[in-house]
């Protein structure tokens, strides 16, 4: 895989193709993507569909075709406004002058624009059309319009047409189409920050072969190092016991209890810049741990809990401090409890979510944060772990950014 490429695995890419010749061209796209270790699903305009079949996009792809807004079966399985929250990206190829004008107009009257819609993710489309169209001043303005909401324009090329006129409208080849794509994720908002973050569960042994833990599994955290590293920052992750892939070109520490964590930060803390506190630490540790496996005989035993070291508060009162980023896992009163952990611990930014029910946090690819700081807060709504990791890095960067601003002018 080409390194330029990699911020594109593990990636979910939503491949849109409307109707035009070009749509040829989307299955060599969707190999390609592919080949980058992105996952891709493919939805159809009807117009599309009369040009290249289905059958061709779920062979590559490895997924069902989708084409129908009101799909029962679509419905009844992932449903669009699921499929518009699985993308990290949507990316439509070739997109018409009719579906250029139809996204300009907001309309949502099929799949492919009610996804649109629907979606957080970050959207490009590669125009494909006549030179004529290209040229036209409705399509032009209406590619404003798309810029102007924050759609990213690839292309169009220019060449040979299909038509057999030479000029620009052509849609980009593949590779090019995918290289745009990967630079998308690669916003560049913290080139040459150095971020530390802690990741997963800790493990408390309690003998041998059993421990305390929590049902921590460290996506968030893993999710939020890869989301660091193409925002440019050289990243470091202190990972807790997790059965989870290495994001790339990240540097992994792995740890088990509270107390090797807190060594393993505080080795690095004076050579970063952010610190992001992810990991669910365990609160408390047995205070001896039993030299051999405990057997089942006595009809209750007692175990003596000690505190753990806080980790997070020890990071925020260091010197030189990091700018300090903190979580809290609640089940009640989120936000007071959230502001005043934020308050209690000298947070910079804390980000809270709600872990009492199953559809986000612990043990769910989903989550959804209440990011509070001292004079404000805004809430990230639920979607997957992988999209509320950039708008947090979005978040943390921009008030890093402030806060080394201010202190560069006071």
């Amino acid at each position: 895989m080409a390194k330029a490429h990699t911020s594109l695995f593990g990636k979910h890419i939503l491949l849109g193709i409307s109707g035009g010749i070009a749509a040829y061209k989307s299955a060599e796209l969707t190999r390609r993507l592919r080949d980058t270790g992105a996952e891709v699903r493919v939805v159809m305009t009807q117009a599309a569909t009369q040009f290249v079949t289905p059958l061709t996009f779920q062979a590559l792809s490895g997924h069902a075709v989708h084409s129908e807004l009101l799909d029962a079966n679509s419905e009844a399985g992932m449903g669009h406004i699921e499929l518009a929250r699985w993308a990290d990206a949507v990316l439509i190829a070739p997109a018409s002058a009719n579906t250029i004008a139809r996204l300009a107009q907001g309309r949502g009257d099929d799949l492919l624009s009610t996804l649109c819609l629907a979606t957080t993710a970050a959207i490009a489309y590669a125009p494909s059309m006549n030179r004529v169209m290209w040229a036209d001043t409705a399509t032009q303005s209406n590619c404003a319009t798309l810029t102007a909401r924050g759609y990213t324009q690839l292309g169009p090329a220019s060449g040979v047409q299909a038509c057999g006129e030479i000029g620009e409208g052509r849609m980009l080849d593949g590779d090019d189409l995918v290289s745009a794509l990967a630079s998308i994720f690669r916003t560049g908002i913290l080139q040459g920050q150095r971020v530390l973050i802690t990741a997963g569960p800790t493990h408390e042994a309690i003998d041998p072969v059993r421990y305390l833990a929590n049902r921590s599994s460290g996506r968030m955290g893993f999710a939020l190092a890869r989301a660091a590293h193409e925002a440019g920052a050289a990243v470091t992750l202190i990972a807790g016991p997790c059965a989870l892939a290495t994001p790339a070109d990240v540097e992994r520490i792995d740890v088990v209890t509270a107390a090797e964590m807190l060594a393993a930060v505080q080795q690095r803390t004076p050579a970063c810049d952010i610190f992001i506190a992810s990991a669910a630490v365990a609160d408390y540790r047995p205070a001896e741990i039993i030299g051999q496996k405990i057997k089942k005989s006595a009809a209750e035993i007692q175990l003596t809990l000690v505190r753990n070291p806080d980790i997070l508060a020890t990071v925020a009162t260091s010197s030189p401090r990091p700018f300090v980023v903190g979580f809290a896992a609640e089940t009640e009163a989120l936000v007071d409890n959230a502001r005043d952990k934020l308050a209690r611990k000298q947070l910079d930014l804390i980000a809270a979510n709600d872990v009492s029910g199953t559809d986000i946090g612990f043990g769910s690819d989903y989550n959804a944060l209440q990011v509070i700081w001292p004079n404000g807060e805004q809430s990230l709504p639920r979607a997957r772990k992988a999209t509320i990791a950039r708008q947090l890095i979005g978040l943390i960067a921009h008030h890093y950014h402030k806060k080394q601003h201010e202190k560069n002018t006071a």
